[in-house]
């Protein structure tokens, strides 16, 4: 038998570690070439790394947390056999230390072992269950099969079915003033969810926020929006994203200011003639923003296409590294979970980030008339130290202009 170490690959242009967000093995388990062995993350991008040989693993670098160093030893596999290829023999590590013992269970695992087990039936099923009317009726009402009650007399009393219950919460029974809490549970913060607070708090701690809300008016929008729709055929379906880009993108154009990056070390303001929009886009392992690039060059369909596709690379964990970074102004939308108004956290090194808060029905004057209308308000957020306050809103009125004429979206 011999020892093949199998070291962290470069994953990524520039990076010089990543960290392990997950092992599909572990120690003393068997692995086929080809298999995955391990989840890094580098950035926001995930890759799952798979064993470039078949043997037994006997040591790995680290638990879900740790970062590795490109290059250093991820994991060490013995394989069958004493001759290897040139490559392999390189690889080989030298024997070191017993194998170190599997990592504990998460906490969670640990109290559901160490809470006691449900009694066990004191007789068959089948057997028959002496126990008093009212015991009887209450087992009933709550669904318990007396069968299972563990009781030490002869007939099972009120005290045994409340032991019962104590033991079998998790099976939806619950004595009459027993606790509804649930059990306290350990998270460690890894992978894309350790990345995205720590990137919160730079932005927090380096950028001083301001935000301003405005209300707009999106009936003539929503109108529009409905009838290119109706008339789509096989084009992507538009949601409001790709109108709220549109008018970004003709927006900034005036307001160069916020469509830029403050690099506060070197205190130099890049002002960008591409608009890069990042979508804010939420997925089981946390919050991603994918960059939508030169939006200023795509239609409304373009658009909503490159949405779509961008969204789904990103739940999916398929999103590239440039597809990941770059962006010059962030667009977070919550859709219909929007809120009334939200004060977004800017993504660093940007300037300033837009939440459009949900659409609601409401009644509006209109001179001296009250009309029904669809209200959406504009939340954005600032780097007070590159944006003013006037030009903030300036901004937002502008971008208000815009969509509440969408025609305006598509003159010249």
């Amino acid at each position: 038998m011999t020892r093949f170490t199998f070291r962290l690959p470069d994953i990524g242009e520039g990076i010089a570690e990543a960290e392990i967000v997950a092992w599909h093995r572990r120690i003393g388990e068997t692995i086929a070439e080809n298999e995955p062995l391990a989840d890094m993350m580098t950035d926001k991008a995930t890759v799952e790394l798979e064993s470039p040989v078949t043997g037994r693993i006997v040591e790995v670098a680290g638990e879900p947390g740790d970062r590795i160093a490109i290059g250093a030893a991820l994991a060490v596999i013995e394989v069958e056999g004493e001759g290897e290829s040139a490559g392999a023999a390189e690889a080989r590590a030298e024997p070191g230390p017993a194998p170190p013992p599997p990592p504990p269970p998460p906490a969670a695992s640990v109290r559901e072992e160490q809470a006691p087990a449900a009694p066990e039936p004191s007789r068959p099923a089948e057997a028959r269950v002496l126990a008093s009317p009212a015991v009887r009726a209450r087992a009933r009402a709550l669904g318990v099969d007396l069968a299972l009650v563990r009781h030490a007399g002869e007939h099972i009393r009120h005290a045994d079915l409340d032991a019962f219950l104590r033991y079998s919460g998790d099976k939806g029974y619950h004595a009459p003033g027993a606790s509804r809490a649930w059990r306290d549970e350990t998270v460690k913060v890894l992978g894309l969810r350790r990345r995205i607070a720590e990137n919160m708090a730079a932005a927090k701690r380096h950028i001083p926020h301001f935000t301003y809300v405005e209300e707009t008016d999106v009936t003539a929008l929503e109108a529009l929006r409905g009838e290119l729709n109706a008339a789509r055929g096989a084009r992507p379906k538009l949601t409001l994203l790709p109108f709220l880009i549109v008018a970004l993108c003709r927006t900034l154009a005036d307001f160069p200011m916020l469509n830029a990056h403050y690099d506060d070390e070197a205190n130099v303001v890049t002002r960008h003639g591409h608009v890069h929009i990042g979508i804010a886009t939420q997925t089981d392992a946390g919050l991603m923003v994918p960059v939508l690039r030169d939006a200023q060059d795509h239609n409304l369909w373009q658009l909503a296409g490159e949405i779509a596709r961008l969204a789904a690379a990103g739940r999916g964990g398929t999103a590239s590294r440039e597809e990941l970074s770059g962006s010059t102004f962030t667009l977070s939308s919550l859709g219909a979970l929007g809120g009334i108004t939200s004060t977004p956290v800017i993504n660093r090194p940007e300037v300033a980030i837009l939440a459009p808060n949900r659409i609601v029905e409401r009644p509006v004057f209109a001179g001296e008339q009250v009309k029904k209308a669809l209200m959406m308000n504009l939340s954005i957020s600032c780097d007070h130290r590159v944006v003013d306050g006037w030009d903030a809103a300036s901004f937002v009125q502008a971008l208000r202009r815009l969509i509440e004429a969408p025609a305006l979206l598509f003159a010249d």
